[in-house]
């Protein structure tokens, strides 16, 4: 039962309520004061102050402050007027229960349209730096273009510079080879006149050479060949890059991977799938699919969906018994025995499928956070809600997004601190 603050003292003004409540001894958090607009409640246990306001005030101006043993209260009022006294009087218990559960309603209903602001101002700071994280990768790709469009017209300025320079180049060349064409057709001419010198006399192996000449021009074939030759840039290199990747079996990089413990998994699992192979000589009698400890798990897990615990608790027990290796089969049969209410079966079961779900990696976290519920849940139905509180604070760390097990741990440290409320 709880002890009843009766000790305090008020004053008041037309517009504002001072009110003075001596806690001595007592340590006192703004999570121990509950305040609405006509209800006012403060709660360290095993001492209560509870009261019922003679008018509403404005419990979001008003104020709490503490120190010193003794909590100060400043409370707005809604009117302007004189109370006759600070709390209702020859009030019945109807009415205050109402009033009370009222408080309890206006409470949630405000906390509910905080969390619900608070929601939405997030949702906007977010899209306001989606859209702030937009115009800044919009101007870096802006600006990338302007350099890959600046670098563009830079490579294509040079490119036509050594065009028009292997033009002029070929165009000097052709000028040099007309003119030297130009003095062998005449110096062939005057030796064909007798006007040549005996010494310009072609030898014996070229004598019988031919000379033709091209078409539309005076000059022979032997010469115009030359003119056919072009300057060309080289061409590229090729070469091939030979890329190696390093195999695994886990998906997280080997940089961030703890391997010396990933492999003490990989071991387990391999040794545990050896044991299916182990001797059955105990159990001839069974069909081939009853040898095969997945068959059994699933067939006991069709069990459970329908309800029937115990014989999926056969059928864990027979898997248990061809591999007890398996993790699993034990996670399951903890889920039957908390059905059934057998309550020490089912942490038993649970701590031996966190025994086998080591070392802690990443293939087995959905597994051991599962694990920990389940052994958290039969220590809460024992009412050992400490031992059950810090196996669901195991599991948030494992799995810190789920909100489901944050709510449950949230009620389970409530009912260690003694302030849940009635429903």
């Amino acid at each position: 039962m709880p002890v009843w603050l009766r000790e305090y003292s008020w004053r008041q003004t037309g517009s504002v309520v001072y009110l003075s409540l001596p806690l001595r001894g007592l340590r006192v958090s703004p999570a121990n004061i509950f305040c609405t607009d006509q209800y006012l409640k403060v709660s360290v246990p095993p001492f209560l102050f509870e009261a019922f306001l003679y008018a509403s005030v404005d419990d979001t101006n008003s104020t709490a402050k503490i120190g010193n043993g003794i909590i100060f209260f400043t409370l707005y009022k809604k009117e302007v007027a004189m109370w006759d006294s600070l709390t209702l009087a020859n009030a019945s218990k109807e009415k205050l229960q109402y009033l009370r559960q009222n408080a309890v309603l206006k409470a949630q209903k405000k906390a509910k349209e905080e969390t619900e602001a608070k929601k939405v101002t997030k949702q906007e700071h977010k899209k306001y730096a989606l859209e702030a994280t937009m115009k800044l990768e919009e101007a870096e790709r802006k600006r990338i273009e302007d350099l890959k469009e600046k670098e563009r017209q830079k490579v294509t300025k040079e490119l036509e510079l050594w065009k028009k320079q292997q033009k002029e180049a070929e165009k000097q060349n052709r000028v040099q080879k007309e003119g030297k064409l130009h003095q062998e057709v005449q110096q062939f001419n005057e030796k064909k006149n007798g006007k040549t010198n005996t010494s310009r006399i072609p030898n014996e192996g070229t004598s019988n050479t031919r000379l033709k000449p091209t078409k539309g021009h005076g000059s022979y074939s032997m010469f115009s060949e030359n003119l056919k030759d072009e300057q060309l840039p080289a061409p590229r290199s090729a070469a091939t890059i030979k890329t190696n990747f390093t195999s695994r079996v886990f998906p997280t990089p080997l940089r961030e991977s703890r391997i010396a413990e990933e492999e003490e998994w990989l071991h387990k699992q391999a040794e545990a799938r050896r044991t299916v192979n182990a001797d059955l000589s105990e159990l001839e009698d069974l069909k081939e699919e009853e040898k095969n400890p997945d068959w059994l798990k699933d067939k006991g897990n069709k069990m459970f969906a329908t309800g029937n615990y115990l014989a999926a608790v056969n059928a864990y027990n027979l898997a248990i018994r061809l591999n007890n290796k398996l993790p699993l089969l034990y996670l399951n049969r903890a889920a039957c025995h908390l059905k059934l209410r057998n309550l020490h079966k089912a942490i038993e079961d649970s701590s031996k499928a966190l025994e086998l779900l080591t070392p802690p990696v990443s293939d087995n976290k959905s597994a051991r956070v599962k694990a920990y519920v389940r052994r958290g849940t039969a220590f809460c139905q024992l009412e050992l809600y400490t031992e059950g509180l810090q196996d669901y604070e195991a599991a948030l760390k494992i799995d810190p997004k789920n909100e489901a097990i944050g709510k449950d741990a949230e009620k389970i440290r409530c009912l260690i601190q003694g302030t849940t409320q009635d429903s």
